[in-house]
């Protein structure tokens, strides 16, 4: 063989890999399917392409992504928590009332919180080792207790289902800042949260891949039993991972007090569902040990830009519902086409 021939077969081998390597991202069938929702939406909506939509689109994107990272990484430990949603608002809660009630600096109240939402996600991964019950099962059950918890403690204390303004107290404006302000870039304003947003993408991206504890969180999701015949913590990585899901109920619940000042009892109901659609999406297993905290942010994009797209485009809202389903069906199937094709090429 010749060095022309020599340099072809390196050529070959170099593509080659490189093509396993792409079809083996967990986000590439959720990257084709944002593609193909923005080129759809850039289409059917004028207002779609201005640089103020593409913020709203953000904006509603961080508001899922958020929540959607910690989610995933979960998912991919191989476990649910169906008390997310509601533990978003049990974390503005907490924080509204503890400042209120104690006429506290608000930061104390924002400490609180972050303590008794971590509490939160170590009960639930704490019971779901303890317990050997199905994470559906512990999960659900903290969704009920908190939910009657926030409505039961709010009319308790405030006497309605919605806690005291706290707009007026020391710490508000600084913390407003922190969780809830507008950064201005090239005219366009931006929420702070698609700030949260992508810090907590890159921090679980380097988690996933360049610690021992984002082998751990592989391990145990694919099989938790062989993971720890070979003495991955087991218990820790499920417990810190539940831990995780309470850090991110934290920020989006300091993010939902300090722009309304006020909060619903009532509120994040349902979103659970929304947050691990997102992770689906994304390429994340719903059998756990495969996905990506980019796959994620991927998720969240496309729901930000067909819940945005449809009032851009002008439709009627009431359709929404039936889009996301239809994406949950197209994204799992492109997903698992994707993976065939990525071990049909090894």
């Amino acid at each position: 063989m010749n060095a022309t021939q020599v340099k072809q077969a390196d050529e070959r081998l170099v593509q080659t890999s490189a093509l396993r390597k792409l079809l083996g991202r967990p986000e590439l069938g959720s990257v084709v399917g944002a593609i193909a929702v923005f080129v759809f939406f850039a289409f059917f909506a004028d207002s779609f392409l201005r640089a103020s939509s593409l913020s709203t689109v953000l904006y509603a994107a961080s508001t899922i992504g958020i929540m959607a990272v910690p989610v995933a990484l979960l998912m991919i430990g191989g476990e649910f928590d169906l008390s997310a949603g509601v533990m978003v608002t049990s974390s503005a809660l907490v924080s509204s009332m503890f400042s209120y009630q104690m006429t506290a600096n608000v930061w104390v109240g924002v400490g609180v919180s972050l303590l008794v939402t971590l509490a939160i996600g170590a009960f639930n991964g704490f019971m779901l080792t303890r317990t050997k019950l199905p994470s559906f099962i512990i999960t659900l059950g903290t969704f009920l207790m908190l939910t009657g918890l926030n409505l039961g403690f709010t009319k308790l204390i405030d006497g309605t289902v919605s806690t005291k303004s706290i707009a007026d107290m020391e710490g508000f404006p600084s913390a407003q800042d922190v969780f809830a302000s507008t950064i201005t870039i090239g005219g366009v304003g931006l929420k702070v949260t698609i700030l949260w947003w992508l810090a907590l993408v890159a921090v679980a991206s380097w988690i996933l891949l360049r610690t021992r504890a984002g082998n751990w969180i592989f391990a145990v999701g694919g099989n938790k039993d062989a993971a720890r015949a070979v003495g991955v913590p087991v218990t820790r990585t499920r417990i810190g991972l539940y831990m995780g899901v309470g850090f991110g109920a934290w920020i989006s619940g300091q993010h939902l007090l300090f722009s309304y000042d006020v909060v619903q009892s009532g509120e994040g109901v349902g979103n659970e569902l929304i947050y691990i659609i997102a992770a689906v999406i994304g390429g994340c297993l719903i059998t756990g040990g495969y996905g990506s905290a980019v796959g994620s942010a991927v998720g969240a994009f496309i729901f930000g830009m067909t819940s945005k797209g449809i009032v851009f485009a002008e439709w009627n809202p009431d359709w929404f519902k039936f889009f996301l389903g239809a994406m949950l069906l197209l994204a799992t199937l492109l997903n698992a086409w994707v993976r065939k094709r990525a071990e049909a090429t090894k």
